[in-house]
């Protein structure tokens, strides 16, 4: 595996402003400018693709849309002086993070995704996957928390147990972010009774959310307390306006009760359902990170934009109740699209189940409490 390092990370000369000015933020510990803001109406920003899709939790912009993003900040001074740290939402529906084992449901949603086999390592394949981006997803989530992964420890210095607006969790906190130990895959389904529409609202996102905790068996609250459920849409398909002018983004996050969600809050007999709109991010080719870290990393922006929202969704389970900072801003949008060997930069994370490229993610405590973009953490154990 070759990795891309200086002017070869970037294929095309637009990318170059998006990254200068990505890591530069991060090394200064500024904030990358790409999340949603939890008001009305989302970002402030025309450019960021949470503007008036305030549902659009911890979006992930394409990187040409990031140097946008950071062009318009860049001249905004209430950008320019952003609060660095996250701080704690109070909880929504008494839930903040993901303070028990971490359990991800994948899926696959929509007939498109054609005749299903099982690979040697178990893994669901699918005929219509070109990319092979299923059985990729599960080789990552089955690895998360082997081989000595500290990627997950930056997570577990977050909690719940603490007053809103806190930055810090007392020594003694029992409620802190779980370490994924083995592993987080909980289950695959391919969900073919129907075709997925060619551009699914959040709405039938949610629903398609909710199906599968029914699917999976999960119809209590408890049951989805540490769940989230991962809707992976087909080759072709535009979930809720991916890969086309008015989308310029690569993956969100968000729970089923938000009620800015196009189409409205999502009815749940089973609980808060978080769920992540996973679009086929190679249909966006280098825009969502294809090469971004090996040069021949066609499945880089796969593992780069899932590791983002999962990294999101444990420390903000029920946005935004969890932590975030005074923009909206989650752990991963801070850090997004950071160039390999620059400070806090996208990099290969070596998995029992492979090696996959990652981003990196906020820490409150890093930079001595100023907080900085880390790729590996000591993991924080319950006090």
């Amino acid at each position: 595996m070759t990795i891309r390092t200086g002017a070869a990370v970037l294929a095309a000369a637009a990318f170059a402003v998006a990254m200068q000015a990505t890591a530069a933020s991060a090394a200064a510990g500024t904030p990358a400018a790409s999340g949603n803001v939890s008001q009305p109406g989302g970002s402030p920003d025309p450019y960021s693709p949470g503007y008036q899709h305030p549902y659009r939790e911890g979006v992930v912009p394409t990187i040409t849309r990031l140097g946008q993003m950071r062009q318009w900040a860049s001249n905004q001074p209430q950008a320019r002086t952003s609060a660095r740290n996250l701080r704690y939402g109070g909880g929504i529906d008494g839930i903040g993070v993901t303070t028990g084992q971490e359990k991800v449901y994948l899926v696959l949603y929509g007939s498109q995704w054609g005749t299903q086999s099982t690979n040697a390592s178990g893994d669901v394949t699918l005929s219509g996957d070109p990319s092979g981006e299923a059985p990729y997803v599960q080789q990552l989530l089955k690895g998360l928390g082997t081989n000595g992964d500290l990627w997950s420890g930056v997570m577990t210095q977050y909690c719940d147990g603490v007053a809103a607006g806190a930055q810090t969790c007392p020594s003694t906190n029992t409620e802190h972010v779980a370490y994924p130990a083995g592993g987080v895959l909980a289950g695959v389904w391919v969900d073919e009774s129907a075709a997925s529409p060619q551009q699914a609202t959040g709405h039938q996102l949610g629903v398609e959310a909710v199906n599968a905790a029914a699917h999976f068996g999960n119809t209590t609250a408890a049951s989805n307390r540490d769940a989230q459920y991962v809707v992976l849409s087909p080759t072709g398909t535009n979930p809720d306006g991916f890969n086309t002018p008015s989308g310029q983004f690569c993956a969100w996050h968000d729970y089923n009760g938000d009620t800015t969600l196009t189409g409205g809050a999502v009815s749940s007999p089973y609980g808060d359902i978080a769920f992540t709109n996973l679009p086929y991010i190679t249909d966006a080719g280098a825009s969502c990170g294809q090469d971004f870290v090996n040069s021949n990393g066609t499945l880089d922006g796969i593992s780069i934009v899932e590791g983002h929202e999962y990294a999101e969704t444990i420390t903000d389970q029920n946005p935004a109740g969890g932590w975030t900072d005074s923009s909206g801003e989650e752990t991963g949008d801070k850090c997004a699209w950071v160039s390999p060997g620059a400070s806090g930069g996208a990099a290969n994370l070596s998995l029992a189940t492979g090696t996959f490229a990652m981003q990196s993610t906020w820490a409150n405590d890093g930079s001595s409490g100023r907080g900085a973009c880390e790729f590996s953490h000591a993991i924080v154990a319950n006090g």
